[in-house]
């Protein structure tokens, strides 16, 4: 294989499926990229079996081919060259020689056969959405993915394309996040499926703020194609449980306050909180939100917001992180809360189809 690149579009290819590759201690070949280079453009695609990535750089080859180099490595020695042509050629053995200005170097790789399959975009049904919508709805939802690894199914973001529309959904047990796109697609091709929070944080880091993402689902994975990247993602097995019915169908109050404003006021107020006693209380009045942390051997902090509210005084105590997490977020000024007492679980709303339940702590 010889072909030469831009050292610029190659490091930036190689940035792109680097954080997919496996890390030391694993399969040697997990470690590597494989570079494929045809039809004018050299393919470079990780994996560390659960997750794939490939993406697609345009270069001059004067001889097609393939092999797999450590890719930490070879985006380092990248890195470092001055800007300008790279001139790249493997032999027989899988020995690559890297020109570059006056630098020069040899790295030894391993052998094509053993780098693991990929899929490819294909499948019967395909999902089409905005990048920056699809990012956006996975930020809204992913922090409150559970990190208990004993409830498995809960170690992901649902994504159930049903009745017309994508809905993504998150929870831990405490707290819920949800969030809706209505999108085309024809009722036979409704399904729903798991992704795992790795494959989450790799979409949210390369998706672009526009432009088209396709959906592919095949057996036991989802495939994600978008511009000149694709990133495939074994899903996790299992049914989510019912999230509807832990929505309350009604809220007798309904506050509206200021999303930045109530994030200021959380944020300074939760420093005299610690691991072990983290919570907040929230009282709500005529037009004033009184917020007040009391932990033992550190000290107090209360903070007032203004509201928008004429309903009954209502107290309620919260974990503040919980809290502030939806709030950091979603980009609305303004954000409705909605309650029934301070022992129920209140529900954040915004002007998207968007819903955050959290339940209230009980303290003695």
């Amino acid at each position: 294989m010889k072909f030469s690149i831009p050292r610029a579009s190659f490091f930036e290819g190689l940035q792109k499926v680097q954080n997919v590759a496996s890390n030391k201690g694993s399969l040697m070949i997990l470690q590597n990229a494989l570079l494929h280079a045809e039809e004018g453009r050299l393919c470079i695609t990780t994996t560390d079996l659960d997750i794939s990535e490939r993406c697609y750089v345009e270069c001059e080859i004067d001889n097609p081919g393939s092999t797999t180099l450590p890719v930490r490595r070879l985006a380092g020695i990248i890195r470092e060259l001055d800007e300008g042509r790279i001139l790249f050629e493997t032999d027989d053995e899988d020995v690559t020689v890297l020109q570059g200005g006056s630098s020069f170097f040899k790295i030894i790789g391993l052998s094509t056969r053993d780098f693991p399959p990929v899929p490819i975009a294909e499948g019967k049904f395909s999902y089409s959405i905005d990048q920056g919508v699809f990012r956006e709805m996975l930020r809204k939802t992913c922090y409150a993915v559970s990190q208990d690894e004993t409830r498995r199914v809960l170690n992901g973001v649902l994504m159930a394309f049903k009745d017309g529309k994508l809905t993504m959904v998150a929870t831990d047990g405490r707290r819920l996040s949800l969030v809706e796109q209505e999108i085309e697609f024809p009722a036979e091709a409704e399904i729903e499926m798991i992704l795992p929070v790795k494959a989450v944080s790799e979409l949210m880091r390369v998706l672009g703020s526009e432009g088209d993402l396709k959906i592919y689902s095949q057996k036991n994975q989802a495939i994600f194609e978008f511009g000149d990247i694709m990133i495939s993602s074994k899903l996790i097995d299992g049914v989510y449980p019912n999230y509807r019915q832990v929505i309350p169908a009604s809220s007798e109050e309904r506050v509206v306050v200021g999303r930045s404003a109530l994030l200021s006021a959380l944020r300074r107020v939760s420093v005299v909180t610690t691991d072990k006693s983290n919570s907040t209380k929230l009282t709500f009045s005529a037009n004033q939100l009184v917020i007040n942390s009391n932990t033992p051997d550190v000290g107090e902090g209360r903070d007032t917001v203004p509201i928008k509210y004429a309903g009954k005084e209502i107290s309620i105590v919260f974990n503040p992180e919980y809290l502030m997490d939806p709030l950091k977020n979603i980009d609305d000024d303004e954000v409705f809360i909605e309650l029934n007492d301070g022992h129920s679980p209140a529900l954040i709303k915004c002007s998207v189809p968007f819903i955050y339940v959290l339940m209230p702590l009980r303290i003695n």
